[in-house]
């Protein structure tokens, strides 16, 4: 029960750290003087890669690696091998 409990969990913050990383390309956009825009850059890209690497080790090496992979921009477009 905790197992199951504590995946849903890492899924969940792994989530909101790529939700994030996202953000990243509109903070550029956003109306603020350029010194407050490399706070919040940096801020969010520190807090996104910890969140991930929390995320990780809630769901255990074997999901984290399949969800690292999938996240991976590289492998978006591959085919996969039947």
């Amino acid at each position: 029960m905790e197992s199951k409990l504590s995946i849903k969990l890492g899924i969940v913050i792994i989530i909101i750290s790529s939700i994030l990383f996202l953000s990243l390309f509109a903070i550029p956009f956003l109306k603020i003087q350029t010194a407050y825009k490399i706070g919040i850059a940096s801020v969010a890209f520190i807090v996104a890669e910890v969140l991930f690497w929390i995320g990780g080790f809630l769901v255990g090496k074997e999901l984290f690696i399949k969800y690292k992979k999938y996240l991976n921009p590289k492998n978006w477009f591959n085919k996969k091998n039947e």
